[in-house]
């Protein structure tokens, strides 16, 4: 009588659930990308395969598959799954939760999968709490952050357990996560049109729960018909005419560096708000103004580069939607900044003449003397040291013989390099003699 009665009301339980709760894994094999942790021989696999009792910190974006590894690991087990939000429990929960877990191990030797979702929120009192159990493995301890565990994690905690990274979902991914709702049990019956698919793919920026989360949105506004104005009306944000691998990649990408060169933040700023809305990739996008700040600004202001690289290591670290504003900084200070492109003028130069067989020979007062007959060979003979002169700077010949005269760089009047122009010059008159 119980049975007839439960079953009904645990499909009714499931018809209302998420989308994305509904199309969780429920083995290994069903699981979308993270191939490189899931494969054979992987710790995931082994904790599966072999129940082995392992700790595990999951760091990666939203909607990688930290919390669906959890779950995963629990259905294939038989330990028994206790999950804890970081976000609403507090050391308490955990503190109730390790004692559970004992009671189980003691009692029917039963052991438990604690599941500490956003474990980056826990202060070093909670995280603490959960070093005995940990380390006397009352349970398997896995972790879910966004964060970088380096920063977020304390170090006892993280050395008793495994790092492992997930990485966005590519593209093909994101589409598998798509065409498997719609065509699984569990999933919705809806007709998804090729632009739709690609606008959702684009929407989705690598992450599988964002996918299905837009998708039944769009299902339902749609009626069962995902066009691209549908998914404009459903997630309230307009298709951006932008294919990562086509014209529109290198078109805005162009106009984008070279907004920044022309000195102009806002049309720098649309452009790269175009990419980020798109779904480019932001390593990406911090990679080239890594190339912008010393091609074409260089010397003209060298804090141009550390202000690059900083957005680079901000997207590394905190990751979109948040790099965002870093990106922008950067890309604020790059377009403001004063232009030069002596730098790249200066190493091109160089390089063109080493292709051209422009080397010549090191001069000896040059060369390696710290090796026994080398004083024979006449090697070092002569050379100043440049510590011992008045400035740190000595008349004697660096380039060799086939060189001297020979100018790479040559500063502009631009910005800080006004200043590199004047050293440079002052310089120079020593080392010519002058």
């Amino acid at each position: 009588m119980d049975s007839l009665f439960d079953e009904p009301a645990e499909e009714a339980r499931r018809a209302h659930e998420p989308l994305a709760v509904r199309m969780r894994p429920r083995n290994l094999d069903e699981v979308v990308g993270q191939a490189h942790l899931t494969g054979p021989g992987t710790p995931v696999r082994q904790l599966v395969e072999r129940d082995a009792p392992m700790s595990l910190v999951l760091w990666g974006p939203p909607g990688t598959g930290k919390t669906t590894l959890a779950s995963v690991v629990s259905r294939a087990t038989s330990r028994r799954f206790v999950e804890i939000s970081a976000v609403s429990d507090g050391v308490k929960a955990v503190r109730d939760a390790i004692a559970e877990a004992k009671r189980s191990l003691g009692m029917s030797g039963r052991q438990t999968l604690l599941f500490v979702d956003e474990v980056h929120r826990f202060n070093k009192a909670q995280q603490d709490a959960l070093l005995p159990a940990v380390e006397n493995r009352w349970v398997s301890f896995i972790g879910a952050t966004t964060e970088n565990p380096f920063f977020s994690v304390n170090s006892p905690l993280l050395s008793r357990s495994l790092l492992l990274t997930l990485q966005p979902l590519g593209d093909d991914e994101v589409r598998e996560v798509l065409r498997r709702a719609l065509s699984d049990e569990r999933g919705i019956k809806a007709d998804l049109t090729p632009e739709a698919e690609d606008h959702l793919v684009r929407l989705a920026g690598g992450d599988a729960r964002r996918t299905l989360t837009y998708l039944e949105a769009a299902a339902l506004v749609g009626d069962g018909k995902i066009t691209v104005d549908v998914l404009e009306k459903a997630v309230d944000q307009a298709a951006v005419r932008y294919d990562r691998d086509g014209d529109q990649h290198y078109d805005v990408i162009s106009a984008f560096i070279k907004s920044i060169r022309g000195s102009d933040p806002d049309a720098a700023l649309h452009y790269l708000a175009r990419m980020i809305v798109a779904g480019e990739d932001a390593r990406f996008i911090a990679r080239r103004l890594i190339v912008h700040a010393s091609e074409d600004i260089g010397m003209a202001d060298p804090t141009a580069l550390q202000t690059a690289v900083a957005a680079a290591r901000a997207v590394e670290h905190v990751g979109l939607p948040e790099a965002r504003i870093n990106l922008a900084q950067a890309v604020i200070h790059l377009a403001l900044a004063p232009k030069s492109n002596a730098v790249i003028t200066a190493i091109d130069e160089a390089m063109a003449d080493v292709r051209r067989g422009n080397v010549g020979h090191v001069p000896n007062h040059l060369r390696d003397a710290h090796y026994k007959g080398a004083e024979k060979l006449g090697h070092g003979k002569g050379y100043l040291y440049p510590h011992d002169h008045p400035g740190g700077v000595v008349a004697q010949q660096y380039a060799p013989d086939e060189l001297v005269g020979r100018r790479y760089y040559r500063p502009t009047r631009h910005g800080a390099e006004s200043r590199w122009a004047e050293v440079l010059e002052r310089i120079g008159k020593v080392l010519r003699g002058r």
